[in-house]
C-alpha cells in the first residue's frame, strides 16, 4: 500500500495504511497541533536527520503500566540512600540533549535531531511535555527521561544514563511525580522489559488511550 502523504491539514490516516513496521504516514510539520493530534491517536515521529518526517502506530505497542514495574533490591537500596538529587522539569533542554547526544549500540547518529529538539522544547514551554533529572552529588546531570503528558497518559520520547541506573531513576521517580496510567515506550527495548514493560494490541492500546488522555 502505498505511504500517505501527509500536507498542511492536521490529519492523520486510517489505522490500516499502517506498514508491518507500523510506519503510516511521511511528510507533514512538527507543529505542536500536529504533534498532539498525532499523540492522542498513538501516532509518534520518528526519522533520522537525512529523511523526511515519518510517523508509525506500531502493532502491538510496547507499554508499561506503573503497576507493573520492576523494582530491584539495588534500586531500592539506591533510593534509599539518596545518593542522586532528582528534579522535575528544571533543564528539560539540557535532556533531550544529552538524550540526542549519548551513544547507543546498534544505532548510528540520532534520531533527535535539532528539528526535533526545537518541537519537543516548544511542547515543554506549552506545558505538555516534561522532564525528570538526576543529579549527582557533584551537581552533574547524569540521566534523565523527557516525554510528552496527555491527562494520565505519558508517552516517554528518550532517556539517558550518564552513570549505572540513573535513567531507571530518572523513570522511577516519573512515575511518582506525573502518576499516569499508561506510559507509552514504543518500540521495544531489553531494558524497558527487564523493568516490566510489555506488548499491548493496538486495539488495547487505543481504547485505553482515548479513555485516559480525556481525564
Amino acid at each position: 500500500m502505498p505511504l500517505f502523504a501527509l500536507n498542511e491539514k492536521l490529519q492523520f490516516p486510517p489505522v490500516n495504511y499502517a506498514e508491518p513496521d507500523g510506519l503510516l504516514a511521511i511528510g507533514g510539520d512538527l507543529s505542536a497541533e500536529r504533534l498532539l493530534l498525532a499523540y492522542r491517536n498513538g501516532i509518534f515521529p520518528w526519522f533520522a536527520e537525512d529523511e523526511t518526517i515519518l510517523w508509525y502506530r506500531p502493532d502491538p505497542r510496547f507499554v508499561l503500566f506503573p503497576q507493573d514495574i520492576y523494582i530491584s533490591k539495588s534500586m531500592q537500596k539506591l533510593i534509599r540512600k539518596g545518593t542522586y538529587q532528582v528534579t522535575y522539569n528544571r533543564n528539560f533542554e539540557a535532556v533531550i540533549q544529552q538524550c540526542a547526544a549519548v551513544k547507543r549500540e546498534g544505532q548510528d547518529g540520532t534520531w533527535i535531531t535539532q528539528e526535533m529538539q526545537a518541537a519537543y522544547i516548544h511542547l515543554h514551554q506549552l506545558g505538555f511535555a516534561h522532564s525528570t533529572e538526576v543529579w549527582n552529588e557533584a551537581g552533574h546531570l547524569v540521566g534523565g527521561i523527557y516525554g510528552v503528558k496527555l491527562g494520565r497518559f505519558f508517552a516517554g520520547e528518550s532517556m539517558f544514563s550518564l552513570e549505572s541506573n540513573t535513567s531507571k531513576l530518572a523513570l522511577i521517580f516519573t512515575l511518582r511525580e506525573l502518576q499516569p496510567l499508561l506510559i507509552d515506550c514504543q518500540v521495544h527495548t531489553e531494558h524497558l522489559e527487564s523493568m516490566g514493560a510489555r506488548m499491548l494490541s493496538r486495539k488495547d492500546y487505543l481504547k485505553l488511550l482515548k479513555e485516559i488522555t480525556s481525564n
